[in-house]
């Protein structure tokens, strides 16, 4: 399977910055990586978006945007707003499909959760997975509401028959409280899937070679990384 969806427990947990550490990791090991932005919400028609971004720290990739809405919304409330047409998950799976059969690895990264609406009928990022038959990360946050957020999150994977392939922290502070400390060992559990990674805050302003070796460190072998789980877990919690 060459297809990952990233969705996140919410908005602002770091969604952009594990697709790029993934994207960084599977172009540095050759692969041929492509990047899928169903819906961007909350930027303008000629500003950078997220997936901007994503190629700034990755390097050569392909990536699809399929669309853009300007108010920072829900993508159907957005569209809505603006008088703009809807994503439907057939598009997105159809898209998906054909950049799968050119490319080693393609990366569907979300808008907010998991269950945020794309269009009036009610689709959202799960419905895509689903017909993708796809993994799905989880990225979560490091601290206090983080379990609770997370074991939603896996519930409804669960189920609707989508396997989840674990959790990463998209933004592990540099000054961890106990909430976060105790969260690497609790958060797997209520992800029902091992921690497979955590990116320091800030990850997002280094350059692509510090990154790159940041994403390195951060992420599980399973991502192309060298993150051990338990290692990083005894730094905070011995």
């Amino acid at each position: 399977m060459n297809i990952l969806v990233i969705t996140g427990t919410g908005t602002g947990v770091g969604k952009t910055m594990v697709t790029a550490a993934c994207a960084a990791l599977a172009v540095d090991n050759g692969q041929r990586v492509a990047v899928v932005k169903p819906a961007q919400t909350g930027v303008g028609p000629h500003e950078p978006g997220d997936l901007d971004e994503v190629a700034r720290i990755a390097g050569k990739i392909t990536t699809r945007e399929l669309r853009r809405y300007p108010e920072p919304l829900a993508p159907d409330t957005a569209a809505a707003r603006a008088g703009l047409p809807q994503v439907h998950p057939g598009e997105i799976a159809s898209v998906v499909a054909e950049l799968a059969a050119e490319h080693d690895l393609v990366l569907v990264e979300g808008a907010g959760g998991l269950l945020v609406r794309f269009d009036d009928e009610g689709a959202t990022l799960a419905d895509v997975a689903w017909a993708l038959n796809a993994l799905v990360l989880i990225v979560a946050e490091a601290g206090l509401g983080t379990l609770n957020a997370t074991a939603l999150t896996a519930e409804v994977l669960l189920k609707r028959g989508i396997e989840s392939a674990g959790v990463v922290i998209g933004s592990w502070p540099a000054e961890p409280d106990l909430a976060s400390r105790c969260n690497l060992v609790d958060l797997p559990e209520a992800a029902g899937g091992p921690l497979l990674g955590a990116l320091p805050a800030g990850a997002g302003l280094l350059d692509p070679s510090d990154f790159l070796e940041v994403a390195r460190a951060g992420m599980s072998p399973w991502l192309g990384g060298t993150f051990d789980p338990d290692v990083f877990a005894e730094q905070f919690t011995a």
